[in-house]
């Protein structure tokens, strides 16, 4: 079963023992789709992530350090994405629960709609090549997703700003922003698996899967894929300023891009960057509906 906004909008309270996730979800002072908010939510309150994720963090990094020292001496020795992606599909078909399948998906779908929104508003963008990830099941993984997912947002911000450079074009305010980029939610996933065994948590997966990544692909490649987390400033920056609100940037924290943070923090920052990703469309979509209603 995957808990919607119904599991906390219908939830009692218990004055002498509240829920954190409950006080969270009630609370609006970060934009959120209420369904995807319910479902982080849900997910962030299983019992792997108080219990598990610790040992896991600590592992995942010493792992991460100990593959960078192997990576620092073989770079190039193992490259196999088709390989990750074979490990990926598994680690969440089996064990990854359907909240943080869910939310997985989800980021792909919502990334590819928040570029389209920013190619859409500039004027003289139109020939920029795009390459959209909307995934409806975790059969898509197998095609390489994640990789994919991470050259789209490298691709876009290079041709983009290319072809400002050449042409010169400009991103500015925008008084009517065209918002067909955005899609009507639910997004109409497949269901997703929920064995017993699919307990597992978003940021514990994301703890064992972030060295799986770097393993399975050559130190150019995870570097690149770590280093990109960080670009939810500049996309938020280009959003926010088609929408003239760069006040909403407080929400996004994946700051400083031109600073580049340690690989071993990786699976912590990849958390936040779904939740940048979460937070910006849902503020594109907000003012859709604004627009729409005037």
């Amino acid at each position: 079963m995957l808990h919607n906004s119904e599991y906390f909008e219908t939830k009692e309270n218990n004055p002498r023992d509240p829920n954190h996730w409950h006080a969270l979800f009630l609370d609006n002072s970060v934009p959120f789709h209420k369904d995807a908010k319910a479902a982080f939510l849900y997910d962030s309150g299983r019992k792997s992530k108080q219990f598990l994720l610790p040992f896991l963090r600590v592992f995942g990094r010493l792992t991460i350090i100990f593959f960078q020292i192997f990576k620092a001496i073989a770079p190039n020795l193992i490259n196999a994405p088709k390989t990750l992606h074979r490990f990926l599909y598994w680690g969440m078909k089996y064990w990854v629960s359907p909240e943080a399948n869910f939310l997985i998906l989800r980021h792909f779908y919502l990334g590819s709609e928040v570029l389209r929104f920013i190619k859409d508003n500039v004027d003289g963008a139109e020939n920029i090549p795009m390459n959209p990830l909307k995934p409806l099941s975790i059969n898509a993984v197998k095609d390489n997703l994640f990789l994919e997912h991470d050259l789209n947002l490298y691709n876009f911000i290079i041709n983009l700003n290319k072809a400002i450079q050449e042409r010169g074009l400009k991103i500015h305010p925008v008084s009517n922003p065209v918002f067909t980029a955005i899609g009507p939610q639910p997004i109409p996933f497949e269901e997703f698996p929920n064995r017993w065994t699919n307990f597992l948590d978003l940021a514990s997966a994301i703890e064992i899967f972030t060295p799986v990544y770097q393993f399975f692909l050559t130190d150019n490649d995870f570097w690149r894929a770590s280093n990109s987390l960080q670009l939810d400033e500049v996309i938020g920056v280009y959003a926010a300023t088609i929408m003239s609100c760069p006040e909403k940037l407080v929400a996004l924290n994946n700051k400083h891009p031109m600073i580049p943070l340690p690989t071993y923090g990786a699976g912590f920052r990849l958390v936040l960057h779904g939740l940048s990703t979460e937070v910006l469309h849902h503020l594109i979509s907000t003012e859709k509906l604004k627009s729409e209603a005037a």
